[in-house]
């Protein structure tokens, strides 16, 4: 069975409730026709009810960015996976470059919210990715690996069977800079290689392994004929809507 591609729009910190709300009112539009892929936009918690709102009847999904682990208690200013539900959200990013970079998410961290994601019916986006000195350092093997075997650590295929995996090398996010096609697949390869040993082939086989990093219009279409990535995971290109859509269409 060929995977079904799955094309997610990560905002990070940009748009007001206003801003969401204009880009799906020209977004789903452009894309009311597309039933090849499945769609996400994962804007920032302020905007999730204005999002769902505005997606409503569509085809477009929304998730959240981030989660805590615990599913509830005294976490001043986290969001747990029980209120991404609530609100109405069906998938959360777990464990971004930026998240690990600038807020101190470890291997560890990532495994205990995965955890949660999947205990709670979330679709989580697990990213993992190489730093440009791990790259040069010819470490992107030994770093996947260990990523991926601490994030499905103690998880069982029966409750990881929703998950998703993002592979984002951190030098090419935000920098302009892709990897190429074929450096991406050889990565794809190997976290699907990681689940096979974590969850069984079968399992391996049918969960769908995103790219993320500097994703364009010009480069989409290149990235997505690779036979192992299955979808993105697109940053500053998914603000616009016409950008986005051109990507979910390459």
């Amino acid at each position: 069975m060929p995977r079904t591609k799955l094309i997610a729009a990560n905002w990070k910190m940009y748009k007001i409730p206003d801003q969401a709300r204009d880009f799906f009112q020209a977004f789903v539009p452009l894309v009311a026709d597309h039933t090849r892929d499945e769609i996400v936009v994962c804007p920032p918690a302020i905007d999730l009810s204005a999002a769902l709102e505005a997606a409503k009847g569509s085809k477009v999904a929304v998730g959240g960015q981030n989660l805590h682990w615990e599913k509830e208690g005294a976490y001043t200013g986290e969001i747990s996976a029980s209120m991404l539900l609530a609100a109405g959200c069906t998938h959360v990013i777990i464990g971004h470059s930026e998240r690990r970079q600038y807020f101190g998410e470890t291997d560890d961290t990532v495994n205990l919210k995965l955890k949660a994601a999947l205990e709670a019916g979330l679709i989580p986006i697990v990213c993992v990715g190489e730093v440009l000195e791990e790259r040069e350092a010819n470490l992107t093997e030994d770093v996947l690996r260990r990523q991926c075997l601490r994030a499905f650590h103690a998880i069982s295929a029966k409750k990881a069977a929703k998950m998703v995996v993002a592979y984002e090398p951190v030098w090419a996010i935000g920098t302009g800079k892709t990897a190429t096609p074929q450096l991406a697949s050889e990565a794809h390869s190997l976290i699907r290689g990681e689940a096979a040993k974590a969850f069984g082939q079968p399992f391996a086989d049918a969960m769908r392994i995103l790219y993320g990093g500097s994703v364009k219009p010009e480069n989409a279409k290149a990235l997505m004929s690779q036979e192992e990535i299955d979808g993105a995971l697109v940053g500053g290109a998914s603000l616009d809507p016409k950008s986005f859509a051109a990507i979910v269409k390459y």
